[in-house]
């Protein structure tokens, strides 16, 4: 699943191209929005920001409309230069807006919708959301508060995946922030003390934010999928098991992560 920093860094692509600027042109080829009609309600309306908040993307629209988008497993924001050739096919594009000879794209995914702004701040799925670990000032108070009012005999890996304790963290963060800070991911969260809490997410924060400005590929794992092979800092063999609800699969060291 994309996490924070893959959202993030779409948005920093979609920017130059959308923000502040009318599109020419927006087309829903996908039969699951043709009865929407999105282009006419957008049609004129400027793009006047792109941001994000956790795994969640928001185009908002002159007018108080935006256009919220959650990619869920297998969704992926393009954007293609004039002449450039998709990424995916046609029938799989649920939105495209193009401006200035370039086009942004939205593929598959569960959740694609346009609503005003202030069901953005009311709707319960978003108002849930904990604070975005890429914000640029990290609220740790309200991630320990949540964190706190979770439960505390779970596993501190799978309450880091829940996106009310903290936005945009997933499988692979969650792994590489706790190795970072030496945890085990399956200690009980009341076996965690708030440093060692937000030691993790301080640890992942710096990497996290590289990732979404300069593209994941420019980032590379320590342990995750890497099982088997010796962990860079003491050479004990990477494990992996599932973890939570999800059974998402956790990488860790059990030589120096306590």
């Amino acid at each position: 699943m994309p996490e924070g920093d893959t959202i993030a860094y779409a948005a920093q692509r979609i920017r130059p191209v959308l923000e502040g600027r009318v599109p020419d042109e927006i087309e829903t080829p996908h039969p699951r929005h043709a009865l929407d009609h999105w282009p006419d309600r957008l049609s004129g309306r400027t793009v006047v920001s792109v941001d994000t908040h956790g795994k969640h993307l928001f185009l908002r629209f002159e007018g108080d409309l935006v256009l919220h988008s959650h990619l869920g497993m297998v969704g992926v924001w393009g954007v293609y230069g004039p002449g450039r050739r998709w990424g995916r096919s046609a029938r799989r594009a649920w939105i495209v807006l193009r401006a200035g000879g370039h086009e942004v794209v939205e593929f598959d995914g569960p959740l694609l919708e346009l609503m005003t702004e202030g069901r953005t701040r009311f709707d319960q799925r978003l108002s849930a959301l904990g604070p975005d670990v890429l914000a640029e000032e990290f609220d740790s108070e309200r991630f320990l508060t949540r964190l706190r009012a979770d439960d505390q005999t779970r596993f501190i890996g799978d309450a880091l995946l829940d996106q009310r304790n903290v936005a945009g963290i997933g499988n692979i963060w969650k792994a590489e922030g706790c190795w970072e800070a030496a945890i085990d991911p399956w200690r009980r969260v009341s076996e965690v003390t708030d440093d060692q809490a937000t030691a993790i997410i301080d640890a992942v924060r710096p990497r996290m934010m590289r990732s979404a400005t300069m593209g994941h590929r420019a980032i590379r794992a320590r342990i995750y999928g890497s099982a088997g092979r010796p962990c860079p800092r003491c050479g004990t063999a990477i494990v992996a098991r599932g973890q939570g609800d999800a059974n998402r699969t956790t990488y860790w060291c059990p030589g120096c992560q306590k």
